[in-house]
């Protein structure tokens, strides 16, 4: 039996490391004789640093943390996972470290143009509204957030389960620096091996712009699941059986 795969998960915005359980245990108990260690990361402020200070934290000391993390884990030649937000975060963990991965695969994630914050790439329209920006499903300026998050979330999960995953959001805070950023570096794109995992019912990221952030991140190959922006949380099963067949 040869090495074991390496898996580094990491989360996206307001969220934390509990949000990849269901997918990890899918991973592991997949019958088909290949072992694998997992790693699930939690950028501070969220998950198991949630009562971490994260005022007067650069972007950059967000980076070097969660590359400690790993070297801290022992870990190398890793498939780097990230969901949403966590796209700004993994070119920069492959630039500062490239010997650490092997592939890195981007679910449904986005990055800004240089020069470009988060908050500027979304804007404050509806999709489609205005060309340049990604907007939101419904008007930010009239709907709450907890219900902007539900729809932007759970579009296609249970009353049920909607409800349990709406009572796990709220505690998890990325640093204000992660939001002010705009040195988005896009030099050493390429260079590992990537995949994008493209949402077919995203209702934050329209598949438009799946695609165009795909390109950004010049993932060689685009994968398409039929699920929501949660994944992980809807398709844990189908989307550990898609991380694997990447791998």
């Amino acid at each position: 039996m040869g090495l074991p795969a390496r898996y580094a998960f990491l989360h996206g915005g307001g969220q934390g490391s509990w949000v990849w359980e269901e997918t990890v245990k899918a991973l592991k108990l997949q019958g088909d004789a290949s072992p694998c260690e997992v790693l699930t990361l939690d950028v501070p402020g969220c998950g198991t640093k949630r009562e971490r200070t994260t005022q007067g934290m650069t972007f950059d000391h967000i980076v070097e943390e969660l590359i400690s993390d790993i070297d801290d884990a022992g870990l190398t030649n890793l498939v780097l996972i990230g969901h949403s937000q966590a796209g700004t975060v993994l070119p920069a963990m492959a630039e500062r470290r490239p010997d650490l991965f092997r592939r890195l695969i981007y679910v449904s994630c986005s990055l800004p143009l240089p020069g470009q914050t988060i908050i500027q790439m979304i804007g404050d329209r509806v999709h489609g509204e205005v060309d340049e920006e990604v907007g939101w499903p419904v008007d930010p300026k009239t709907t709450s957030n907890r219900k902007r998050a539900e729809i932007m979330l759970c579009n296609d999960m249970s009353v049920a389960d909607t409800a349990a995953f709406m009572q796990k959001l709220g505690d998890d805070n990325w640093p204000q620096a992660s939001y002010q950023e705009k040195n988005w570096r896009f030099g050493n794109m390429g260079e590992i091996p990537s995949s994008y995992v493209l949402c077919l019912r995203d209702n934050i990221l329209p598949i438009r712009w799946q695609t165009i952030f795909a390109q950004r991140f010049h993932a060689q190959r685009i994968v398409q699941i039929d699920a929501g922006h949660q994944v992980m949380t809807t398709q844990a099963q189908a989307l550990a059986e898609l991380i694997r067949s990447e791998v």
